[in-house]
């Protein structure tokens, strides 16, 4: 008699949870110097499903997904004396418009492109407080106060666009979108520092490890089950 698969379909997702673990835990060490990175996890969720309906009735408990979440925790403030770098001490997130249209960042290293406009380390236009793009004269030094106003020969130009949420969701590469209630931002920005990643690289790397344990024990269980099934087959055959 074969052996009842739901075990083994079970043990399945279990592995691919530990396998999609082991993705968010690798992104977040490989982000581990990327500035203003916010390390991200995700939520145990597991759901009881009925199987074997009728009289032998029963619940089985599967793993479930959740998106990740990320950590919005203040990374280390890292000083670099570049009148182009910026960080954030406290709550919010520079916005910046890319080709997926508006998005939010805590990596504040930015430069002037060719145009004299103000973007970010992958070409990307930083937003004022008005959602433009900041156009400075390339050839005037600059100050910024720390609420973000910026100034050229001692008259405001523009003033840095920063916006908080209840939470944000991760798109790559650093950036984020914003979810839930918009909320007002309690932040200085700070001139010449940059946010490090809040990411402990001892923490992942132990993580790492117990999430690469865990989907060997789900592989081996797997083909437990799948020797002793064909074991079943085989002594029903004789």
């Amino acid at each position: 008699m074969a052996v009842d698969l739901q075990s083994i379909y079970i043990l399945a997702s279990g592995g691919e949870r530990a396998m999609e673990q082991l993705n968010v835990t690798a992104n977040n060490v490989a982000n581990v110097d990327t500035p203003g990175f916010k390390k991200v996890f995700e939520e145990e969720m597991y759901q009881n499903v009925p199987v074997n309906r009728g009289e032998a009735a029963k619940l089985l408990t599967f793993p479930r997904f959740r998106e990740t979440v990320p950590v919005l925790s203040q990374g280390a403030l890292q000083k670099t004396d570049s009148p182009f770098d910026f960080a954030i001490s406290g709550s919010g997130f520079f916005t910046v418009l890319t080709k997926a249209g508006v998005l939010l960042t805590r990596n504040g290293h930015f430069h002037l492109d060719k145009n004299g406009f103000l973007v970010d380390a992958n070409g990307n236009r930083v937003l004022d407080d008005a959602g433009n793009p900041i156009l400075l004269d390339g050839t005037m030094p600059f100050t910024v106060t720390k609420d973000g106003k910026i100034f050229q020969a001692g008259v405001q130009v523009a003033v840095l666009g920063i916006e908080n949420y209840d939470s944000v969701k991760p798109v790559g590469e650093g950036y984020y979108t914003g979810t839930g209630r918009r909320k007002k931002p309690e932040c200085t920005v700070l001139t010449g520092y940059l946010e490090s990643s809040n990411v402990n690289p001892v923490e992942e790397m132990v993580n790492l490890i117990e999430a690469q344990r865990r989907f060997d024990i789900y592989g081996n269980l797997i083909r437990g089950l799948d020797r002793i099934n064909i074991k079943s087959v085989e002594i029903g055959k004789v």
